[in-house]
Order: C-alpha cells, then structure tokens, then sequence
C-alpha cells in the first residue's frame, strides 16, 4: 500500500512589523496534529483535507504531522521554529518508510538564524526520506521562492491568484502531479529564473490577469506540468527576496529553463503596469468626497495597515486624516484594539464615552486617537468568509465618531482578534449596512477584493505609511544585496542555480 506524509508549516514574515511570532500566535491561528482539522478547517488546512480526501479514495494510507501557520507578523523566534519543525521531523521519523512526501507550506517564513525557514524544513525532510521519495510542496504565491527550497524538492505549485481563490485548485494540482509521479509517469524536472523585481502585483486586472492565462495556457503543452509566478513578499528582509518564476516539466531541464525565462522577460516588460496606482491619503479622500452620493461606496484599501502582510491593524493615519478633515459618510473595519474593544463590551451599547483608540505598537502604527465615541453595537463573536472557509474576527464594536446622522458620522469597528479585512461581513456583523456609507476602509492589500468587488462604486488602493510600505524603493532591509526593480533601473536577471 502506498503510504503518504503530510503536514504544513508557515507564516508570512514581515521584517518590519513589531510584532514578534512565537509560539502563540501560531496556537492563535492553527496548531493541528493528527489531522484534527474539524468541520471548518482553516484556509491553510485546506490543501491538508483535500491531499488525506484524494490519498484515501486511492486506498493509501495518509499519515498526518503537525500543521501550523501563523497570522504574518514579525520574525519567527529560533525557539519556535526550531519546535515545530522538530515536531514534524519527528511525526516523519515516526512514519517511515513513506513513498511521498507532501508539504503545505507559506515560503515567506523567516525565523531567527533561519533567513528560509521553509527551506530548512524542506531540506531536513530530503535528509531524512532520502533521495528517491518524492517531495511535494504547495506554496503561496508571496513565497521567497529560494534555491533551497527548489532543490530540496521534486514538485514545487504556486498559487496563480491575488487574492488567494485557488488554494484548493493549486491542491488538486499537487496531488495529480505527485500521483502521476508515483505512478511512473511522470520525471518533474523545475527551473528557476531570477526577475530582479520588488513589488506586489493584483491579478484582477490586466496585464496581470494575462500574464495568468498564458500560464495556465502553457501547462496545456507538451511536457510542460506546471508553471508559477512567486511574486515574493517584499517586506522581508532575506536575501533571495523578490519575484521569481518557476517551471516544471517532464524530464526536460531545458524545456523547463526556456519557458521559466521567458515568463520572466513577460513579467519584466509589464513591470511598471502592474503594480496598482497607488493614491495619497488625501488624494483618496478627495476622490470620494468629489464624487458626492452615489448607490454604491467607494472601497479605500489602507495597504500599508494590512495584518495580511504582518502589520499590526492599529494604525492610524488614514483615520486620523477623516477627522480632522470632517470627512463623514466614512466606515473602517476592522480596527485591532483590544482595550478599546474591551471599554465598549464594558459600556454597553448607546454609551457615550472618550476612548484612546489605536496606534498602540510604535512608529508604524501612527499616533493614538483620543476621540469621543458612541457604541452603536457589540458582536460577542464573529467571522468573515475567505477562499472558502470561514475566518475569525473576534469580538467587534461599532463605535461612532461624530453624527448623529450617517452622513455626518465617522463608523470605526474595533475588535480583539487580529485580522484583514476580506469580507462586507466585517461591517454587516457588526450591524452596518456596507451600503450605507459613501467609502469603506478595508485594512488590506488584496484579499478583500473578491469580497468587495461586487459591491464597490469603486476601489482605491491608499499608499498611508505603516509597516507594509507600498514604497518599494524605501524598504529598510538589511541582508538584501542584489540590486532589484524599483531601487535600480536595470537589475541583474537570470537563471538561479540549483544546488
């Protein structure tokens, strides 16, 4: 019988970010063993439950290892990584012989003395099944797509979307390739190809959205199995950050080589396009408030305060410029403060009280509010969808700022979970109407764009300061020595060496 191990590992780190990742925040997000994911398993459990669903069908046997992910946030503590990694290696040891491998893994992952943490899980796993077994992986598509990582493994599938829509498609990927592998079909082969480019790239709009269906296009040809774009994570500070590409064919390095640099040079060409226009906080505002009523509200994405890429959620400047501008009509949710949303479950809903809101963990989350509220409402638990699971946001208060009318007010939810905005739930649970007000503020980047698409007159992504700068010039990192797009004209680009 065919015996298969699984597991996953992996956060989203980012350098900059005050908030260090130990031990608990990964129990805060998911810390899994034995494949006791339960009826709502979370968004990174999910490639876990299909590979267990798709390996038991088969008549193998599944055995499952630790599973843990972590909300992005700052360096992963050596401590930490080292147990959970450890825990793994054991659950692997302890199931061996295996005749596969296979990995949920994040790749952004940075812990202390581990600039790729990842890698050195995976690597550490080829040392242990040898060189035979077959090692899979998944991984998101902000990845540190590294020399390590490749060449520790035999399959490597990237997300394709942002947002994230396609984790379980990406999954199914996985699987059938690892099968086929298994099956003798199949000799993957990857090549890796250096863009030399910074940045954070939305494939809901062209040329992006192109760039995507020539990939999926290219999997269509003879030989070709899978073709990525890791767009990297630029917040952190490791030394093969940046946007890679990645192709696997069967058994034809060359193949994989040519079209792995010819995505490059498509993705080079567009590079200027395919960033989003990024506006001011004021030129965001201005845009709103010139536009006057309309049947649907804009959406203002603060990129910069997004706890997606590890910032803290607490920031402050966007809301900050609303009061003092007097700018009604604005809702923002969620706000991560959890005094602030301790005093209003303490209150109750219709007091009236002056409340420090915000700005609570240093320089990146601007300076604290003091502001006079009045709790409209309070949600004792909620959660938000996302790529098909449901995810926490905690405990919510809806707090108002000026008023009493909606036009007049400022809506600011706080709550006690950290998290991004990816749904309109995150304003409808805590009892306002997302089509009321004439803009909402989502603390996101990306993900909460298939939620409000749909209902947005239009979107705005806002370059605010934070700790997830969208100045990719700027970015303070420290072991970074290439040269990269936009910091330098004309980078480096090229092959990657594997080792």
């Amino acid at each position: 019988m065919t015996r298969i191990f699984t597991a996953c590992l992996g956060t989203e780190t980012n350098s900059f970010s005050p908030i260090p990742t130990g031990m608990s925040v990964f129990e805060g997000a998911m810390l899994v063993r034995g494949g006791a994911h339960g009826p709502t398993p979370s968004l990174f459990a999910v490639p876990l439950v299909r590979w267990r669903e798709r390996a038991r069908a088969l008549g193998w046997e599944v055995r499952e290892g630790l599973a843990a992910f972590a909300t992005p946030a700052g360096d992963t503590t050596r401590a930490t990584h080292e147990a959970l990694r450890d825990e793994i290696l054991a659950d692997l040891r302890a199931a061996m012989p295996v005749d596969a491998v296979l990995l949920n893994l994040h790749g952004a992952m940075i812990a202390d003395g581990y600039p790729d943490a990842e890698g050195d899980l995976l690597a550490r796993v080829r040392g242990i099944v040898g060189p035979k077994v077959p090692i899979a992986a998944e991984l998101d598509l902000h990845c540190h797509l590294t020399a390590k990582k490749v060449s520790s493994a035999d399959i490597l599938v990237i997300f394709k979307e942002y947002p994230h829509v396609d984790v379980a498609e990406r999954a199914e990927e996985v699987f059938e390739l690892l099968r086929r592998t298994l099956a003798g079909e199949l000799r993957p082969t990857m090549a890796l190809h250096d863009c030399g480019m910074l940045g954070i790239y939305p494939t809901t709009a062209v040329p992006m959205t192109d760039i995507v269906a020539s990939m999926s296009a290219l999997e269509r040809e003879p030989g070709v199995l899978s073709v990525s774009l890791a767009h990297g994570f630029p917040w952190g500070d490791t030394p093969e950050v940046g946007t890679r590409t990645l192709v696997v064919t069967d058994g034809d390095p060359a193949l994989a080589a040519r079209h792995a640099a010819a995505l490059a040079e498509r993705v080079w060409a567009a590079r200027d396009a395919i960033v989003p226009p990024f506006l001011s906080i004021d030129a965001a505002i201005d845009r709103v408030l010139a536009a006057g009523p309309g049947a649907k509200p804009f959406v203002l994405a603060d990129t910069a305060d997004n706890p997606g890429i590890g910032a803290a959620g607490d920031s402050t400047f966007l809301l900050a410029r609303l009061i003092e501008r007097g700018a009604g009509g604005f809702a923002l949710s969620p706000l991560w403060d959890p005094i602030a949303t301790q005093l209003a479950f303490d209150a109750g809903v219709g007091a009236t009280l002056d409340m420090r809101l915000g700005g609570k963990l240093g320089p990146g989350s601007g300076d604290a509010l003091d502001v006079r509220v009045e709790v409209k409402s309070l949600t004792p638990s909620a959660r938000q969808p996302f790529g098909g699971t449901m995810a926490p946001l905690g405990r919510l208060a809806w707090l108002r700022i000026g008023g009493p009318d909606d036009a007049a007010a400022i809506d600011v939810v706080v709550n006690d979970y950290r998290i991004q905005t990816f749904h309109p739930d995150c304003f409808a649970q805590a009892g306002i109407d997302p089509m009321r007000p004439r803009a909402l503020v989502a603390k996101s980047t990306q993900h909460f764009h298939a939620g409000f698409a749909p209902i947005a007159r239009e979107i705005l992504y806002v370059s605010a300061p934070g700790s997830g700068s969208m100045d990719m010039a700027a970015l303070k990192h420290r072991t970074v020595v290439r040269p990269l797009w936009p910091r330098v004209a004309q980078p480096p680009q090229g092959p990657v060496a594997l080792r």
